[in-house]
């Protein structure tokens, strides 16, 4: 079967940057799975994927526009040291995450000065190009148990991992 609209897919990758710095990869032995069409990964990797069939490898590379997005200026705030814990240990490059009108979201701080913190909501990846080395180990129709499983985490609002989609099977969502 090749990759193409509800088929389950599960991969072997490796995630790599321009630089050649490694910053994610499967386990050994370990899949990511997925159920092509819907929205689950980045565009531009589920768009490279379709046609593929089951233990295929490929070299992928996806663009910032089809990854996380090009770095948004308007993403980065610097707030007054105040608004922070007192005696907090905040420092640069730390993550911490922060409630927002679309559910919480990862914060990255980018400065820290003695009466300010500059904060980043863009993504960690946000206006790097990706570079994939998958392997496909496994393509088939995907089942109801392999959509209840990827949705498992899904929070109804906001819900990244199902998009909002009534077949969540974990809960009932509102028509987007």
């Amino acid at each position: 079967m090749k990759v193409q609209n509800n088929a389950y897919v599960a991969l072997e990758y490796t995630l790599s940057l321009d630089s050649g710095d490694i910053v994610d990869q499967s386990e050994p032995g370990e899949t990511m799975g997925f159920i092509f069409g819907e929205g689950q990964i980045i565009p531009g990797l589920e768009r490279q994927l379709e046609g593929l069939e089951k233990g295929q490898s490929a070299k992928v590379v996806v663009e910032p526009a089809e990854g996380y997005g090009e770095r948004d200026p308007e993403l980065v705030h610097e707030l007054p040291r105040a608004r922070f814990p007192e005696g907090a240990d905040i420092h640069e490059g730390m993550m911490f995450e922060a409630q927002g009108p679309f559910g919480v979201r990862p914060v990255r701080v980018s400065a820290v000065k003695d009466d300010a913190v500059t904060i980043d909501f863009n993504h960690p990846l946000a206006g790097q190009r990706l570079h994939f080395d998958v392997k496909l180990a496994d393509v088939r129709d995907s089942t109801d148990e392999d959509r209840k499983a990827l949705h498992s985490d899904c929070d109804h609002e906001g819900c990244h991992e199902c998009g909002g989609h009534e077949d969540c099977g974990e809960h009932e969502h509102e028509a987007h």
